[in-house]
């Protein structure tokens, strides 16, 4: 299962780029608790088979990410100033059908749709989506059969829309892409100093990919002089659950349009933490706004090719009359999309 390629690394949130993330006394320590963790999470699919986490990790905690090719990446999560590992308890992510029941504020008479409240932006997490488009970017890398030649980005102008911790791009880079743009909102906490240690952290010098990290809100295009050197120039564009905002469905549809190349795809994926009709909604946004959806299917996040068990799918629903919150969290829904016409 893809979780079972994190784990928490022991306070990790002040150290620099350059610092050792354990010391001796600590290692022996942690390794440890690590492995006691990493044993009752492996026999937690078959306690719980329709549970899955969402998103992973505290506010300003390292979270080693164990890749199969490229190695242990060490993955700062992002946090806001006032918040310290730990803390994720005072601003945990949605998790119903109803985006207000969350205590999520939306600025209705903001012409942008704004969040009017910073933390409801939600990047002070890693979440599972990121894993998903990590681990097929990866696998197509290595060239596995399973893999939908589609998720290779070796010589890919690769873009990633609300990154947070930016997993994705840090894979993409390393997975030979030629360029990686890596955006958030202006006032996303990831802007602060998480991406930046991440690529610092986990890209060598060598790597030949062209990075970047731009801030960018959703819907402003044409008044923005980097949105409009870049028009239609990205061929791969990378959205992990960043759906849940309906108000925000218009701008980013409009985002993924104007940057995606004539030839281009949007890979899309969603947990299904808010509810299926949220990402049912965004499709038929994409649709009126000139996109189509090439692929879609929904997989199972307890199940992956790495753990050698394959990976489970089933075929795109846009309602289960079975599903609810004590059984949908397992699923995710993957889709390509792509210029219509």
């Amino acid at each position: 299962m893809l979780r079972s390629r994190l784990r928490p690394l022991p306070a990790l949130s002040h150290l620099s780029s350059t610092d050792d993330p354990r010391d001796d006394d600590a290692a022996a320590a942690a390794a440890a608790e690590d492995e006691a963790e990493d044993i009752f999470a492996a026999f937690l699919p078959h306690l719980l088979p329709d549970d899955a986490p969402q998103f992973h990790g505290d506010p300003g905690q390292c979270l080693l990410y164990s890749s199969p090719r490229y190695g242990d990446l060490t993955i700062q999560v992002p946090s806001y100033p006032d918040q310290k590992s730990g803390s994720a308890s005072s601003s945990s992510p949605p998790e119903s059908d109803s985006v207000a029941s969350a205590g999520i504020v939306i600025d209705s008479t903001s012409d942008s749709g704004q969040v009017s409240a910073q933390r409801s932006l939600f990047a002070h997490f890693l979440w599972s989506a990121g894993l998903v488009v990590a681990e097929a970017v990866e696998d197509a890398h290595a060239g596995h059969e399973h893999v939908d030649e589609m998720w290779k980005v070796e010589g890919e102008k690769v873009l990633e829309l609300g990154a947070g911790a930016a997993l994705p791009s840090i894979v993409s880079i390393l997975a030979g892409a030629a360029e990686v743009t890596i955006t958030d909102h202006p006032s996303s906490p990831a802007l602060r100093g998480a991406i930046a240690f991440n690529l610092k952290r986990n890209i060598p010098a060598t790597n030949g990919c062209a990075v970047s990290i731009q801030p960018h809100e959703w819907g402003t295009l044409a008044s923005d002089s980097w949105a409009v050197a870049n028009q239609g120039q990205f061929t791969r564009i990378i959205a992990a659950d960043c759906f849940w905002m309906t108000s925000q469905h218009k701008n980013l549809a409009q985002t993924m349009k104007w940057f995606l190349a004539p030839e281009g795809r949007i890979w899309l994926v969603a947990g299904l933490h808010t509810g299926r009709s949220v990402v049912v909604d965004f499709l038929k946004t994409v649709v009126k706004m000139g996109l189509e959806v090439d692929t879609i299917y929904e997989r199972d996040h307890n199940t992956s090719w790495t753990e050698g068990d394959g990976e489970i799918r089933r075929d795109w629903a846009e309602f289960r009359e079975e599903e609810g919150p004590e059984n949908r969290s397992r699923w995710c829904i993957v889709a390509r999309l792509k210029h219509a016409g």
